[in-house]
């Protein structure tokens, strides 16, 4: 995501629920199994990590195939490691990349 992050290394990280739940509680004291995490490591390095179970269970609820809706979970999560809040600006630029780079 070049276009968004520019010059930033993003990894990217697959888990499972009971992880997934773990890292939830750790990082934000959250106790529910989250679809998405992400966060800055460093001035130009972030993390983002999708539970599969979670962004099959709730993809349909979004209009979306499995895939595409992890590719949205990944856009989610690069405009949060950039500070961005959920709102209209965020959700019209997810809508607008999820369009630009699914693949159908």
């Amino acid at each position: 995501m070049e276009e968004v992050l520019p010059g930033w290394d993003i990894s990217l990280v697959f888990v499972g629920t009971k992880r997934a739940r773990s890292l939830n509680k750790n990082l934000r004291g959250k106790t529910y199994i989250p679809n998405v995490l992400s966060y800055a490591l460093s001035q130009k390095s972030g993390e983002i990590i999708i539970c599969p179970y979670e962004a099959e269970r709730q993809s349909a609820a979004y209009g979306l195939k499995k895939h595409d809706f992890i590719l949205y979970l990944f856009i989610h999560g690069i405009l949060h490691i950039k500070g961005w809040a959920h709102g209209g600006k965020m959700e019209k630029c997810e809508q607008y990349l999820l369009a630009k780079f699914a693949k159908g």
